[in-house]
């Protein structure tokens, strides 16, 4: 996913852009599959379930002579756990020092306080600020001019754009408003890299994947993937030893399954998009352990990205 070499000649030219994309939104409005969709490949993992993204990533997307550096942001939603108001922070701190914030709604929802709230306090920021509704695919048509008018009216946005990160309507025409919008600038990384992450947080990172689509209710939550060895082997192939953390032996039991059912599937869905994403043959070696309060342990937020917050 990263490469040491230098940009490319052409990409340090005065003729180029490159800007900052701040991708903020509630949880389960879609931002890391619209970050997938400007870069193109998958930089981000996706779930149904919300609060998938725990972390700041840098997806890099290229148009023409510009490069976006779109990040894209936990959800903001109330927290209450420590866990939570890490989250929380990395999103708004995500922001800092952006040319642009995106602002990504889901537009089959509807209007809430907490959406409002957030609207509210944008729109004191001095940034340029769009507003993305998303799913408009299957949305009900005759409310999204009603949500964008209300939306756009609190939020004081630039511009307001109607996509499907699903299936990439309207994709395009955004990736080429935040293009024009980017300052005249060198880019900052070469011109094949993707992301900012090291293949060993998105190695832990595609394993979480597979805890939320595979398992439900809130175990996903009540759990963290950490990483322990990453290690290229003499043929080229790579080894993987993951740890999967959860508060309470009965959590262990459902990662495992029935004989070790679950985390046999969790692991060989997990290895089989490494080896796409990774190019290579991946040996993947999970094991599942006990850490009651491991998310009020300072050390865990540092290992998975997450700064410590009080």
């Amino acid at each position: 996913m990263t490469d040491t070499n230098t940009p490319t000649p052409d990409a340090t030219s005065s003729k180029t852009r490159c800007g900052l994309v701040a991708v903020l939104g509630a949880p389960n409005a879609g931002k890391s599959t619209l970050v997938n969709q400007l870069v193109g490949q998958k930089v981000a993992i996706t779930s149904p379930k919300a609060q998938t993204t725990r972390v700041r990533l840098l997806g890099i997307a290229i148009a023409d002579n510009t490069q976006l550096m779109l990040v894209d942001t936990p959800g903001i939603f109330d927290p209450n756990r420590r866990f939570d108001r890490a989250m929380v922070s990395a999103a708004w701190e995500g922001s800092d020092g952006a040319d642009v914030i995106a602002l990504v709604v889901d537009a089959k929802a509807k209007l809430n306080e907490r959406l409002t709230t957030l609207v509210e306090q944008l729109a004191t920021r001095k940034e340029r600020k769009i507003l993305v509704l998303n799913k408009v695919d299957i949305a009900a048509k005759d409310k999204l001019l009603i949500q964008a008018q209300k939306l756009h009216a609190a939020g004081n946005f630039d511009e307001v754009f109607f996509v499907s990160a699903m299936t990439g309507d309207g994709v395009p025409e955004l990736k080429a408003w935040l293009a024009n919008a980017m300052p005249d600038g060198v880019w900052h990384y070469p011109e094949d890299q993707v992301s900012d992450a090291s293949e060993r947080i998105l190695a832990t990172e595609i394993t979480r994947e597979q805890l939320f689509n595979q398992l439900h209710a809130e175990l996903p939550y009540a759990s963290a993937v950490v990483p322990e060895k990453y290690v290229t082997r003499k043929d080229g192939s790579v080894e993987i030893h993951q740890q999967i953390l959860v508060a309470r032996d009965t959590q262990r039991a459902i990662v495992l399954g029935k004989g070790g059912s679950r985390i046999k599937e969790i692991g060989e869905k997990a290895r089989t998009e490494l080896s796409k994403v990774l190019g290579v043959d991946v040996h993947l070696y999970l094991h599942v352990k006990v850490q009651e309060g491991w998310d009020e342990d300072r050390e865990i937020y540092e290992t998975i990205g997450l700064g410590w917050v009080k």
